[in-house]
């Protein structure tokens, strides 16, 4: 699916993809879901995130932390409150640590939780991108608080591209297993 342009492409991907993660983790056995992720022996994968996350809730956990940033940035901009998007005192060349920083925060979330939190954050989000018309998520510069970016490029991270991320991961644990 190409990267949505529109408000339309944006609501019907980010659902979709919601919809096809939690296929996917409603597919996990048992065994899938409580063996700890672990992707070490695997050379191609060197990104920080396939050491970080061990389990199911852990990526939910991401997802929905991202979800708490953009739901907390959107709002304090458009009240007049300059934020960037990312949390003092992190930047995109830091993002990484944010990550685990987020991660060791909720190691004592419950699966349960977790699936609950993730929920309940993309209906926010999904009411949140409601709120905007086409021209104010896919227009540059109609909102200075988004730099050279779009609001709805914002979205789009946070839902359907953050939701494919989080299959693969979840893909290539369920490969690994069943290649033992």
């Amino acid at each position: 699916m190409p990267r949505p342009t529109s408000k339309n492409d944006l609501i019907e991907a980010a659902n979709t993809n919601y919809e096809k993660l939690w296929k996917s983790i409603d597919s996990l056995t048992e065994n899938e879901l409580n063996t700890e992720f672990d992707f070490s022996e695997d050379t191609k994968k060197k990104e920080a995130h396939w050491k970080r996350d061990k389990n199911l809730r852990d990526i939910l956990i991401h997802l929905y932390e991202w979800h708490q940033m953009l739901l907390k940035w959107v709002p304090t901009n458009m009240e007049g409150n300059n934020s960037d998007f990312l949390p003092e005192p992190y930047n995109w060349k830091t993002y990484g640590e944010m990550n685990v920083e987020l991660w060791k925060k909720h190691q004592v979330t419950k699966l349960t939780d977790s699936k609950k939190m993730f929920q309940e954050s993309h209906t926010a989000v999904m009411n949140l991108i409601e709120t905007f018309s086409n021209k104010e998520l896919f227009t540059k510069q109609i909102f200075d608080w988004t730099g050279g970016s779009t609001l709805g490029s914002y979205c789009v991270s946070v839902t359907s591209s953050h939701y494919d991320w989080a299959m693969k991961k979840l893909r290539a644990h369920v490969k690994k297993l069943k290649n033992k």
